[in-house]
């Protein structure tokens, strides 16, 4: 769904359901590499879930529009590892267009503020219904019935 650069910012949602912790909370968690990402995604073809984790995880502060380091990756939700990709990305949403296009906003196109390098490939943030829900090369088809982001301590 889209938000605004402000929401994405100081975190919305139910924890229950649609949530964002905060991008600014994110950049204090990881300033210390004390916590590692996990996806876990489920397919809306077969249903399967699968998971991919990273061993590093780090979002940059606001100053540095909130830039991803990722990396270590491990995990059965590939083909190919994606999101490694997307190392030194900035966080892009409806209203702050940080993606490398300069003729679209990807965030905007896919209708949820992400780490956007380019429109393909990683839409794990992504509205259903769109057609912009999938991590490209997950076994099984690439579109997501849900995904989920969760940070695991070291």
């Amino acid at each position: 769904m889209n938000r605004s650069w402000a929401e994405y910012k100081v975190g919305f949602g139910d924890p229950s359901g649609n949530y964002w912790l905060g991008n600014d909370l994110l950049s204090q968690l990881t300033a210390n590499y004390r916590y590692k990402l996990r996806f876990d995604l489920q397919s809306s073809y077969s249903g399967n879930w699968y998971y991919a984790e990273y061993s590093t995880f780090r979002v940059l502060s606001e100053a540095y529009n909130y830039t991803l380091q990722v990396g270590g990756f491990s995990g059965n939700a590939k083909v190919y590892d994606v999101f490694s990709h997307y190392n030194g990305a900035k966080f892009s949403t409806i209203d702050r267009d940080n993606d490398q296009h300069s003729f679209r906003n990807c965030a905007a196109e896919i209708e949820g503020g992400f780490w956007y390098l380019a429109c393909g490939w990683c839409c794990v943030n992504g509205a259903r219904g769109t057609g912009y829900f999938y991590l490209a090369g997950l076994p099984g088809g690439s579109h997501l019935q849900l995904s989920q982001m969760w940070l695991k301590c070291k």
